[in-house]
């Protein structure tokens, strides 16, 4: 029972570190966008800002940067499938600097929340992380985007179609 308990209370202190962000009436519309495979970014951010959470406290590290960076980390706003008029590059290089300018409209972040969010990418946008957060999130970003593949293409050879398990 103490490890449910213990899950609980760790599950409602993620949820009110990024309280602010979630209910963000703009943070919001990233469930309109499709991350990988079928899901959201709304709901890859969430998944990856929880993870970097449960790590970075493990660690004794700033585990609210790390949830709230990771929230906003893909705040891009667009399908990243369909060429962006007046984007130029490579969406995996351009989209941190694109999240990080639109969370900086909506939230005050920590310069360790903006390296978060801006090197999430690494080592695609070269410049290394200054923090060990930084890492955590990109390493968690790598993980949670292989586990969404991977996790659609099993319910696809179970289920032997395209599934569409959020509706």
């Amino acid at each position: 029972m103490k490890g449910v308990r213990d899950l609980l209370k760790s599950v409602e202190e993620f949820d009110e570190i990024i309280e602010d962000i979630i209910s963000n009436e703009t943070v919001q519309k990233m469930k309109n966008y499709r991350q990988h495979y079928d899901i959201s970014c709304f709901e890859h951010c969430k998944n990856v800002a929880y993870i970097s959470y449960k790590i970075c406290k493990k660690l004794k590290l700033d585990y609210k940067a790390a949830a709230r960076a990771g929230m906003l980390h893909d705040m891009f706003l667009y399908d990243w499938r369909i060429k962006q008029e007046g984007m130029k590059g490579f969406h995996a290089i351009k989209h941190p600097r694109v999240a990080l300018e639109n969370s900086k409209k909506l939230f005050e972040l920590s310069n360790r929340e903006q390296d978060i969010i801006l090197k999430h990418m690494w080592p695609l946008t070269i410049k290394l992380p200054s923090y060990p957060e930084s890492f955590i999130i990109t390493i968690v970003d790598k993980y949670s985007a292989i586990s969404e593949g991977f996790s659609y293409y099993v319910r696809r050879l179970r289920f032997g179609k395209k599934v569409d398990l959020h509706n």
